[in-house]
């Protein structure tokens, strides 16, 4: 059975377009998307409203998840530096991880042919 890798890339929202342009460039083409909320090194920053100053602890982010078996893991992360990376606190964060099992609800199958239509 081929690995098959959970890729999840944790950044800046305004950065999602050209991060979602460049991924299916190399041949990414699903992904789930959700806008978060979070904090690391980047621990608040202060901003106005309204002429009242208030101290942001969680900044917005963009957390999107990627299930990959064919593009190599080291291209998606390749990818998604060049795209991402400014070099300044807030870049966020790729994770990537091994899954052990997937399955394709609609039908029931496993591993990559969950992952691919059948029609293809």
């Amino acid at each position: 059975m081929d690995t098959i890798s959970k890729i999840t890339i944790i950044t800046r929202r305004e950065k999602f377009e050209a991060l979602k342009d460049a991924l299916q460039a190399i041949g990414i083409t699903g992904m789930t998307i959700t806008l978060v909320e979070g904090s690391g090194v980047q621990k608040a920053s202060i901003r106005y409203y309204r002429g009242i100053r208030e101290e942001v602890r969680l900044m917005p982010k963009i957390k999107v998840e990627l299930i990959v078996c064919e593009v190599p893991v080291q291209a998606v992360i390749d990818t998604a530096l060049k795209v991402l990376q400014t070099g300044e606190i807030g870049d966020g964060k790729i994770f990537v991880s091994e899954e052990l099992r997937v399955v394709k609800i609609r039908t029931g199958d496993e591993g990559r042919a969950a992952l691919v239509d059948a029609e293809e």
